[in-house]
């Protein structure tokens, strides 16, 4: 099986400390709405349109309040939760 190493690249991101859904908001920008979902121990889910997102806007993405919203190489935005973004990613 064939290895590939991630290029280096800087993205932009913000953490969704509940309930400052309109910092995700305005980071995310029209193009990629956020809209509240259902209730948390942590506070409330945010439901983030993708790319992924087919023609009937069936949200596949969930972010819960600690997770990290991220600007990706073609401009989408996606979240990722914390350990994965602690793994991944270094302050640049």
């Amino acid at each position: 099986m064939a290895k590939y190493r991630k290029k280096p690249v800087v993205i932009e991101a913000v953490q969704y400390v509940y309930p400052n859904m309109d910092a995700v908001a305005e980071f995310a920008g029209p193009d990629f709405p956020v809209r509240l979902g259902e209730r948390t121990d942590a506070g409330r889910e945010l439901i983030i349109t993708t790319l992924e997102d087919g023609a009937n806007g069936e949200a596949k993405h969930v972010a819960s309040p600690g997770d990290w919203i991220v600007r990706g190489v073609q401009g989408e935005v996606y979240p990722v939760k914390p350990d994965i973004f602690a793994a991944t990613y270094d302050p640049a």
